[in-house]
């Protein structure tokens, strides 16, 4: 079961996947949104959740706390969590951060895993 969509984060199982789209800005006053929708997706076992941040505008380090909790939960969980970022802001978020490596952005999503984002 998917949780609710919410104005920053909404949830969709897409074949073996399940993809969490945010869009907007994510920072302290919005993470709690991505924390519910991640939460809720990760309390699974095994999943495969794929983050689709090609809709944010910004995204700071309290979107990356939540992130990071997300994909140790989806991992202790025999799972895994991958983020989808084509933005170059975003790829140097991660680089400056050290979480390049933790979170290799994958351009687009994965053959196989339709594209629902509404522009």
């Amino acid at each position: 079961m998917t949780p609710p969509a919410n104005p920053h984060a909404r949830t969709r199982v897409n074949g073996p996947c399940t993809v969490v789209e945010l869009t907007g800005e994510i920072d302290l006053a919005t993470a709690g949104f991505v924390a519910d929708q991640l939460d809720a997706v990760t309390a699974a076992a095994a999943v495969d959740v794929l983050v689709d941040l090609r809709g944010v505008g910004f995204f700071d380090c309290s979107g990356l706390r939540v992130l990071c909790r997300a994909q140790d939960r989806a991992v202790r969980g025999g799972g895994r969590l991958r983020v989808v970022c084509d933005q170059p802001s975003l790829h140097r978020l991660f680089r400056a951060t050290g979480l390049l490596g933790r979170f290799p952005p994958l351009a687009s999503l994965p053959d196989g895993v339709t594209d629902n984002r509404t522009e």
